[in-house]
C-alpha cells in the first residue's frame, strides 16, 4: 500500500475514533425526538382510523422517520451493523415511495376514481385546440404518437396509460431496490462489494448505477401525475406533503453517494467507518426535522371528524366574520356581522389493533397484486419478443425444409 494512501486512512481512524462518541450522543438524542414525534403521530392515525383507504399509506410514509432513524442509530453504535442496517433502510425507502403514490390514488378516490379522472383530462387536452380555433389535424397527430412520448412530453393526452406507467414506475423501483440490497449483501460476503469505492471490479457502482436510474425514473412517474392531478389534489396540499417525502428520498440517496464521492477524491477521509459514520450522523439530525415536519402536513385531525356517524359526537362551530360596507358618495360606512354555523361530527376512537391489522392485511394483499402486475407486464414484452423469435425461426425451418425437398423432387426427375 502507498504511503500517502495509509496516512490518510490511519488520519481518518483518528478522526473517527474522536468523534465517535460525541456523534453518537448528539445523534442519539435527535434519533430520540424523531422517534418520539413520529410514533406520537402514528398513534393518533391508529386512533382515529376513519379513512382507512387513505390512513394505511400515510401510515406507512410515517413510519419512514422511525426505520431510518433507528437504523442510522444502530449503525452508528457499531459499524459492523451498518451493511444490514443499509439494507432494511434501502428496502423500506422503495416501499415509502410506493406508499406514497398510493397515497395520493387513495385521495383521488381510488384506481376508477383516477381512471376516470385521467381520461377526462386527456379529452379537454384533445378538444382544447379545436376549441381556440387549432387546426384539427393536432387531435390526430397527438394520438398517433406513442404513450411513452406523450407521458415524457405531454402526459395529460394518454389518459389511463398515465396511470399503469405511474405505478410501473414506483413498482419498478421496490422491486430493483430490493432485489440490489440483497444482492450487495451477497457480493460483501465475497468482498467484492466496496461500500463507497468506485473500483471496476467492485459491485457497488454498478449497483449505485442502476439504483440511480431506477429512482430518478420513479420520481419522474410520481411528478408527472402530480402534475395532471394536482388541481384535484389541492384540498389535501399536496405540494406540502411532496416537498417533504422527496427531500427524505433525495437527502439520503445522493447525500451518501455525495459522501463516498468526497471521499474518493480525497476531500474527507477516505475511511469506511468515518464515510458510514458520518452519512448515519446526519440522518439521525434530518429525521428529527422530517418527524417535525410530517406533524403539519400529515396532522391526523382531519381525520378526527367524519360526514357521519352513529357513534360519533356532534360538535357545533359558531363562527362570526366582521364585514365592513360601504356605500356611494358621501354615506358612511357600516359594520355588519355574518354568522356561520359548521356542524361536524366527531369520530368515535377506533381499535389500535384493528387499525394495525386492517394496514397489514389490506395494505399487504395491495402491495403483492401491484407486484404481480407489475412483474406480468414486464414479462409481457419478453415474451412477444420469444414468441416473434420462435415464430421466425419455424418460418425458416419450414422454407428450408420445402427447398430441399423440391431439390430431392428435381433430382430424381432428372435421374
Amino acid at each position: 500500500m502507498e504511503p500517502e494512501l495509509l496516512q490518510v486512512i490511519v488520519n481518518g481512524g483518528i478522526t473517527y475514533h474522536h468523534l465517535h462518541r460525541p456523534a453518537f450522543i448528539l445523534g442519539g438524542g435527535f434519533a430520540l425526538v424523531a422517534v418520539s414525534l413520529s410514533l406520537l403521530l402514528i398513534f393518533q392515525h391508529l386512533r382515529s382510523y376513519t379513512n382507512p383507504s387513505e390512513q394505511k399509506w400515510i401510515v406507512a410514509v410515517l413510519f419512514m422517520v422511525p426505520v431510518y432513524a433507528t437504523e442510522s442509530l444502530l449503525s452508528l453504535w457499531n459499524h459492523k451493523l451498518s451493511l444490514a442496517c443499509d439494507i432494511l433502510r434501502n428496502c423500506y425507502e422503495a416501499f415509502a415511495l410506493y406508499s406514497f403514490g398510493s397515497y395520493l390514488v387513495a385521495c383521488l378516490g381510488g384506481e376508477g376514481r383516477v381512471l376516470e379522472i385521467l381520461e377526462t383530462e386527456s379529452r379537454k387536452q384533445l378538444v382544447k385546440p379545436l376549441l381556440e380555433g387549432g387546426e384539427e389535424e393536432n387531435s390526430p397527430q397527438l394520438r398517433r404518437k406513442s404513450s411513452m412520448v406523450n407521458f415524457l412530453f405531454h402526459p395529460d393526452l394518454i389518459g389511463r396509460d398515465l396511470f399503469n406507467i405511474e405505478r410501473f414506475g414506483l413498482v419498478q423501483y421496490m422491486i430493483l431496490k430490493t432485489l440490489s440490497a440483497f444482492l450487495a449483501f451477497l457480493l460483501e460476503l465475497f468482498g467484492v462489494y466496496c461500500d463507497g469505492r468506485f473500483k471496476w471490479y467492485c459491485g457497488y457502482p454498478y449497483i449505485a448505477v442502476v439504483l440511480n436510474f431506477s429512482q430518478m425514473w420513479a420520481l419522474y412517474c410520481l411528478v408527472q401525475f402530480y402534475n395532471v392531478t394536482h388541481e384535484r389534489l389541492k384540498p389535501i396540499k399536496p405540494l406540502a406533503k411532496f416537498i417533504s417525502f422527496k427531500a427524505i428520498v433525495f437527502a439520503t440517496w445522493w447525500q451518501g453517494f455525495g459522501i463516498s464521492l468526497l471521499c474518493a477524491f480525497g476531500a474527507l477521509p477516505n475511511d469506511p467507518k468515518f464515510r458510514t459514520g458520518l452519512q448515519d450522523f446526519l440522518i439521525c439530525i434530518e429525521m428529527a426535522v422530517a418527524a417535525m415536519a410530517h406533524s403539519y402536513v400529515f396532522p391526523a385531525e382531519a381525520y378526527h371528524y367524519v360526514p357521519h356517524s352513529k357513534n360519533g359526537k356532534a360538535i357545533i362551530e359558531t363562527a362570526k366574520e366582521e364585514v365592513k360596507l360601504s356605500g356611494s358618495g358621501k354615506e358612511e360606512k357600516k359594520e355588519a356581522f355574518v354568522e356561520k354555523t359548521e356542524t361536524r361530527v366527531e369520530a368515535a376512537g377506533t381499535s389500535v389493533t384493528e387499525s394495525v391489522q386492517d394496514i397489514v392485511v389490506q395494505g399487504g394483499q395491495h402491495v403483492v397484486k401491484d407486484v404481480v402486475l407489475t412483474i406480468n407486464q414486464a414479462m409481457g414484452p419478453v415474451e412477444k419478443g420469444v414468441t416473434k423469435i420462435h415464430e421466425k425461426f419455424h418460418r425458416r425451418s419450414t422454407s428450408s425444409g420445402l427447398e430441399t425437398e423440391e431439390e430431392s423432387e428435381i433430382e430424381v426427375e432428372k435421374q
